[in-house]
């Protein structure tokens, strides 16, 4: 597989060379700090892959106030099944384009922002890529945060959802759930994918009682119908009793570059920005639903 192929990678497990890092690729720049594995044996890297104890990063960082409440460190995993035509990271669509990072140097390194995270009332984000194409690792980095009391939180489609054991969620205080689309077919045209395994996953939230901030990215011409948000709202009203606030991220350019450099086809390039009161009228349609907007 390429670095030009969209195609996307085996939902669990994948090919094995999906894990391989290629002689070049566009890198994260973010994972200063974190031991790298470039030297481990392939047989021994899949292993600690499936078992968890190695994952394949693009980056991490500190931000506040976008990835969840507080400070959080922000982890980004490769990986997604998910072909985005408004993907800002599209260097994250294969595992094999990650850094291999231990779970416990990650660990070592939430360890160290402890403090932070309880002074701001912030935590640690699992975000990709999609998080759960990384499943064994993800569980890891989760339980080890929640054994050190710190919030955690999971930024996903849902897709994989399936991936997901009730395990898992038991360490996860909070998901940022991204409802892409609300029709059928617009969901299929934005993500090659289907809309069904977001909705089950986000049920499974709601019956679970794990809160869930939802997020949809507005794109003028793509996901700006009237119809298609306003099923984005009433799919959203199933998980009323555990979605605390609703995203409205109105889609922008930034990711063209990353797309140029990886040879990848960007259809969206002449889209504009949505205007502020499309941005403002389609999060008055949330409020209608009694949703708290941003």
């Amino acid at each position: 597989m390429s670095t030009t192929d969209t195609s996307a990678p085996a939902a669990s497990g994948g090919r094995d060379q999906d894990f391989l890092a290629p002689a070049a690729r566009l890198r994260g720049a973010g994972i200063g700090g974190l031991e790298e594995l470039s030297d481990i044996e392939r047989s021994d890297r899949l292993a600690r892959m499936r078992d968890g104890s190695l994952g394949s990063i693009h980056s991490w960082e500190l931000v506040t106030a976008v990835d969840g409440p507080g400070t959080r460190m922000t982890v980004f995993l490769n990986g997604c099944p998910l072909r985005c035509q408004y993907c800002h990271n599209p260097d994250t669509f294969l595992m094999k384009d990650g850094e291999p990072v231990e779970a416990e140097e990650l660990l070592r390194r939430m360890r160290r922002y402890r403090g932070v995270f309880r002074a701001s009332k912030g935590g640690i984000t699992l975000s990709g890529g999609e998080v759960l194409m990384q499943p064994a690792f993800a569980g890891r980095l989760l339980e080890g945060a929640k054994k050190m009391g710190i919030h955690t939180c999971i930024d996903t489609s849902g897709f994989l959802g399936a991936n997901a054991s009730d395990e898992m969620l038991d360490n996860v205080d909070l998901v940022l759930l991204d409802v892409k689309s609300g029709d059928e077919e617009t969901y299929k045209r934005v993500t090659g994918r289907q809309l069904a395994p977001t909705i089950a996953f986000g049920d499974r939230l709601a019956a679970k009682g794990i809160e869930i901030w939802a997020r949809f990215v507005l794109v003028p011409g793509l996901t700006d119908d009237p119809e298609n948000i306003e099923k984005v709202a009433q799919i959203i009203e199933r998980w009323r009793n555990v979605v605390s606030r609703v995203e409205v991220l109105p889609f922008h350019q930034m990711g063209t570059d990353k797309w140029d450099a990886l040879g990848l086809n960007y259809t969206l390039r002449d889209v504009p920005p949505p205007s502020p009161e499309l941005v403002e009228s389609t999060r008055e349609v949330f409020r209608s639903h009694g949703f708290t907007v941003h």
